[in-house]
């Protein structure tokens, strides 16, 4: 099961979207930092914002949220 949940977030990582105002913070952020991974990061949320209109950690939040309810329901 643990698998299965973090093989989801992973994919949910990879196709996400924000709002207008992460999009600017997710821009300003890239200027301010000189990590590599985090500016490859913000710049996949960035897509994912203007393509979803949500972010990448309110897809993963929900999609955690669907597997737990959908978990305690079974249970």
């Amino acid at each position: 099961m643990k698998i299965k949940l973090i093989l989801c977030m992973l994919m949910l990582m990879a196709s996400t979207g924000c709002s207008e105002f992460a999009i600017l913070a997710s821009g300003s952020s890239i200027a301010i930092s000189q990590n590599a991974y985090v500016k490859a990061y913000n710049g996949a949320d960035m897509l994912t914002i203007m393509s979803t209109e949500k972010s990448i950690k309110k897809h993963v939040y929900e999609k955690a949220k669907e597997v737990i309810d959908d978990k305690k329901s079974n249970d």
